[in-house]
């Protein structure tokens, strides 16, 4: 009978042990709650991209009727490294201004000229990144996302958008990786004394 009784003492802590385990009552934490799934990261990121106006500067454009049009096969690769860098009227920059390149992939002001990096998904934009890497550029505002780059330079934003949620943040990054890869090597920026 005293094995029984430990037998059945046995089943009975086992299985509460079991029960408890499995059911987490239907309480998730924030930390628990499940994140989107890619495809719906993707479509948030190309949401933000296309609002934060990221083809203003790393994609390169056309002069049409209507103004500056996207080149679309060349989307997102920043300043073409086949195309001459300008010369730029040092007496504009002396009277403080600011200036852009005809098509807006490259700026030039108290900092020197900087270019627009390529952000598609080619080995020479970000195809290469680790979220991390992203994340570091954007929160840091660091070239290539790595802790010992140069700061990002002017015109390029990320300490507006260093503000993004973890999520859209991610977003962004999913749906950049899956744009077409352009290969292309932005220009190393000048400084004010190489103008």
């Amino acid at each position: 009978m005293r094995k029984s009784v430990l037998y059945t003492a046995f089943t009975v802590s086992a299985i509460t042990l079991l029960a408890i385990a499995c059911n987490n009552g239907g309480k998730e934490t924030a930390a628990e709650t499940p994140k989107a799934d890619s495809a719906s990261l993707v479509k948030r990121g190309e949401y933000l991209v296309a609002v934060s106006g990221c083809d203003d500067c790393h994609s390169p454009k056309t002069m049409g009727p209507n103004g500056p049009e996207l080149v679309q096969e060349l989307r997102f690769s920043g300043y073409p490294s086949t195309r001459p860098i300008q010369e730029v009227d040092k007496e504009n920059l002396k009277k403080g201004w600011a200036l852009f390149g005809p098509d807006l992939t490259n700026a030039v002001g108290p900092w020197g000229m900087s270019f627009a990096a390529n952000i598609t998904s080619d080995a020479t934009g970000i195809g290469n990144w680790t979220e991390a890497q992203f994340f570091t550029a954007i929160r840091k505002g660091k070239y290539k996302g790595l802790e010992t780059g140069r700061p990002l330079l002017p015109p390029m934003p990320w300490f507006n958008l260093k503000n993004m949620s973890d999520e859209d943040l991610r977003s962004v990054f999913y749906y950049l990786k899956t744009t077409k890869p352009v290969e292309n090597v932005a220009p190393a920026p000048k400084a004010p004394t190489e103008l």
